[in-house]
């Protein structure tokens, strides 16, 4: 990317990693702690940093404003992903689906529909996101169609293969944070993911959508 003399625009991007696996800290990492590493370490041979925000570590209020009262832990949250320029989110597969800890997330992004910048622009508007899915059967199209859909509808830029996956053989015991090996297939996916969403977020930080017309 070449200079523009403008600090903002030329900084590398900042990103935000939503982990919405349903166990919170401690304990031995699991699959999703493996994905979100293996897209951190691509992310920063681009010179992008990646803070990782666990949900399950945090109060999230069920509801769909940007805060729910004392005690809520979203708005916290929602600053921090506003003030990056990638948002990166894994979940597992549960029943076939996203976690219950990701619905709950995008629940609370419906805000996100109604509140806007001074030009009529969802707050979101500009920043790319990217997903991951890992599970032990089938569903990470599934899955990451509706990560898709949920975080398009509520202002996110969703670049081309923008998505890594792994899972495992149906009624099977093998998790992904138990593979000696990662895939060539996976590697290959998260470097893509990675590629695309830095670009896209480069251009979307120097050609921001246009606003309403006044």
């Amino acid at each position: 990317m070449s200079g523009t003399n403008n600090p903002e625009i030329d900084r590398a991007p900042e990103s935000r990693r939503l982990n919405a696996t349903l166990k919170s800290s401690g304990g031995e990492p699991f699959s999703t702690d493996r994905m979100l590493a293996l897209i951190g370490e691509a992310m920063r041979k681009q010179d992008v940093d990646m803070e990782t925000i666990r949900l399950a570590d945090h109060n999230i209020l069920p509801g769909v404003t940007s805060d729910e009262g004392p005690g809520d832990a979203w708005p916290d949250i929602r600053k921090t992903i506003l003030d990056a320029d990638i948002l990166v989110f894994a979940t597992p597969i549960w029943l076939g689906q996203p976690s219950s800890i990701a619905k709950r997330a995008l629940e609370r992004m419906d805000a996100f529909l109604e509140e806007t910048d001074d030009q009529g622009r969802m707050m979101s508007y500009g920043r790319v996101a990217a997903v991951a899915v890992v599970g032990n059967e089938d569903g990470a199209h599934y899955v990451s169609a509706e990560l898709y859909q949920a975080l398009n509808d509520v202002g996110f830029t969703i670049p081309a293969n923008a998505v890594a996956y792994w899972v495992g053989e149906a009624m099977a015991s093998t998790n992904f944070v138990d593979l000696q090996e990662i895939p060539e297939v996976v590697t290959t996916a998260v470097d893509m993911l990675t590629r695309n969403t830095v670009h896209l977020a480069n251009l979307l930080k120097q050609n921001h959508y246009p606003g309403e017309r006044k």
